[in-house]
Formats: C-alpha cells, sequence, structure tokens
C-alpha cells in the first residue's frame, strides 16, 4: 500500500496529491496561472503536515515530467528533487501528456486516438498521439498548426485533441474525424494509477540527475514596458 505524493505543474493548473493504494486522502489544486512558486509549496506542506499528524510515512514522490511551461516545470521537478532526496524516497516521473491521455481513454469511442496538446505559444503546440491503452503512435513533437498538419492521421483514425493548446487545432481543422473536447488540464489526481504502475515497476528516476522533458530551450523575453529610472 504505497504512499504516493504526486505534484503536477506542467500547464496554468497547479496540483498536489497524497494518495495511499489508489485512494486519493487529500488533493490541493489552483487553476490560477503564474501561482505555482507561491502554492505549491503551502500545498506539499499540508499534505505533509496531514501525513505527520496521520502517522503515515510517504514512500515515492511522482512529478509530471513534460512537455509544458518550462518555468512550472521547473518548480515542480524542483520540488520533487527536494522531496525525494529529504525523505529518501525514490522519485517517479510521469509524461503530462500520458497524463492527460489517462484521463481521456474511457471517455471516447473505442478505436479513437488520443492526442493530448499543451500550448508552445503562437501556433505552436507539443503534441503526442496514443491509442486507448496509452502505447504511443506518435512521438511528443513540437508542432507548427495549420488546417491540414493532422491529415494523413486523421485520413486512417478519429482522434480526440484536448488540453490548452487544442483550441489553435480546432480553430482551423475541419476534418471529420477531429474530435474536440475542452477544460482537459493535467492533475495529480490522474497521477494515482500511473504512478502506482510505476512505483511496483520499480520504474524510478535518479533525483539527482533528472531533468524535465522541456521539448524546447527557454526562450527569455524583453518586456514591453521598461522600467525607467527616477532619480
Amino acid at each position: 500500500m504505497p504512499i504516493i505524493l504526486s505534484i503536477e505543474t506542467a500547464t496554468p493548473v497547479c496540483s498536489c496529491t497524497l494518495s495511499r493504494d489508489g485512494e486519493i486522502l487529500q488533493n490541493r489544486e489552483s487553476h490560477t496561472a503564474q501561482s505555482h512558486a507561491s502554492l505549491l509549496g503551502v500545498f506539499v506542506n499540508e499534505h505533509m503536515e496531514y501525513a505527520r499528524q496521520n502517522n503515515l510515512k510517504i514512500d515515492a514522490v511522482a512529478v509530471s515530467s513534460g512537455p509544458g511551461s518550462y518555468t512550472g516545470l521547473r518548480i515542480g521537478v524542483s520540488e520533487a528533487k527536494g522531496l525525494s532526496y529529504g525523505l529518501g524516497v525514490p522519485m517517479i516521473a510521469i509524461p503530462t501528456s500520458k497524463i492527460m491521455a489517462s484521463m481521456m481513454r474511457d471517455k471516447v469511442e473505442e478505436g479513437t486516438l488520443l492526442c493530448p496538446m499543451i500550448d508552445a505559444r503562437r501556433m505552436e503546440v507539443y503534441a503526442t498521439f496514443y491509442d486507448q491503452s496509452l502505447n504511443v503512435i506518435h512521438e511528443t513533437s513540437a508542432d507548427i498548426i495549420e488546417a491540414d498538419t493532422y491529415n494523413d492521421l486523421l485520413d486512417e483514425n478519429r482522434i480526440a485533441f484536448f488540453g490548452n493548446g487544442s483550441s489553435k487545432c480546432k480553430e482551423l481543422s475541419t476534418h471529420p474525424n477531429s474530435i474536440f473536447i475542452d477544460n482537459v488540464d493535467p492533475l495529480a489526481t490522474a497521477m494515482v494509477p500511473l504512478a502506482e504502475q510505476a512505483y511496483a515497476a520499480g520504474d524510478f528516476v535518479d533525483s539527482a540527475y533528472f531533468e524535465p522533458f522541456y521539448l524546447k530551450e527557454f526562450v527569455a523575453t524583453t518586456p514591453k514596458n521598461k522600467v525607467i529610472n527616477v532619480k
């Protein structure tokens, strides 16, 4: 009966869940963008306090490993690394796209492919294609969305697109095999069964050297409103 702390920060949603043997003991989440740095530590502390009060020993820490927001991933993975080292427990990394696909696998018709899409700014998305057994059909790639971007796959398959990048595809795609599902965000609660499978299989990462799957390098931008020095 492993007790696992799961952390998800790859998109504007920040969430953290404490589970035991598949049962969610506590969950905290915020859908307020850019709140990860201020809220994740609070969520973790609440779960740690719950564990102390109930004499529970955390067996592993799971983290959403990307792709996604560069800053969000850094915050989540840094927290997971610190917990793994401090508690002396293994660390589990779960692809963000797989978390999202697991949330939709039972909500579409049989045979439908699943395509989690994560916003990568402008008309670009991080897209991965899965079947309903969560086998990867097409590896994660950074795609620029045009009207016919996925027509080769759509000609042969019904595909469900979802995630905070799917609206870009929805605006352009008119293919009859396209299905769009709104308001699907990766959540720590959805990590629980995947984290337990990884724990049972001993599928851990080295917390000292693990890096998130950024897919693209971080590019700093120059603020539009420059600060004027006042003497």
